[in-house]
């Protein structure tokens, strides 16, 4: 019996350690280069919309600030972009992302400029289920020597803590059909971009920008 504990013993051990391994260590930006330039202002460019929502673009840059703001940072306001690239013929992100960091930086006077990207925008439906989900990535260039200082990624969706128990077959799907309805009647992706807007660009750890100088925590990180 005793030899029988023993090889249980050994085979419980044996696959905890095989586990422990194989498990992958938490990983956490760079942050070397964001100290050495520690930018002051921030250029919030208009996301490049990669979903066939139209209006993905201007839903996420218009929360996009506020999170920059609280974390410290002075943003360039987004109607002064907008007018002045406008104004030299530009209207479209892409052409826009174009422009050169230093050219950016001689027209704005900012530190750094936000290049972001949304790659999901809007109600998914399923068959048991219905969500809307917003899924963005981001960049911090430093203006003066094009460097990226950080990168990121963010999403969120309106399923967050849902519980369908106990409603059965029948129950979850009249529950997705009415998401479906409310989500296409409501602009609940606006909603649920400026969760993911603050998610991807609050400061913080582990992986978030560092805190500004407009911060009372900054230099803490």
């Amino acid at each position: 019996m005793s030899k029988i504990l023993s090889l249980k013993l050994w085979f419980a051990l044996s696959t905890v350690a095989l586990l422990a391994a194989c498990a992958q260590p938490a990983k956490h930006a760079d942050y070397t280069d964001f100290r050495n330039s520690r930018p002051r202002s921030i250029l919030v460019l208009p996301p490049i919309n990669e979903t066939t929502d139209v209006q993905a673009t201007n839903s996420m840059l218009s929360q996009m600030t506020m999170p920059l703001g609280e974390s410290g940072y002075y943003v360039v306001p987004v109607a002064v972009m907008d007018e002045t690239f406008r104004q030299n013929g530009l209207t479209i992100a892409t052409e826009i992302e174009a422009t050169s960091p230093a050219k950016l930086r001689e027209i704005f006077g900012a530190d750094a400029a936000l290049y972001s990207k949304i790659t999901q925008y809007g109600t998914v439906y399923h068959v048991l289920d219905s969500a809307t989900v917003v899924t963005a990535s981001a960049k911090l260039v430093d203006l003066k020597t094009g460097d990226v200082l950080w990168q990121g990624s963010a999403s969120a969706n309106s399923n967050e803590g849902d519980n369908y128990a106990g409603g059965g077959l029948i129950g979850m799907l009249v529950t997705a059909a009415v998401k479906q309805i409310a989500n296409s009647l409501t602009d609940r992706g606006h909603d649920i971009a400026g969760v993911t807007s603050y998610r991807l660009l609050h400061a913080g750890p582990p992986n978030g920008l560092l805190y500004g100088p407009r911060s009372p925590k900054y230099g803490t990180d």
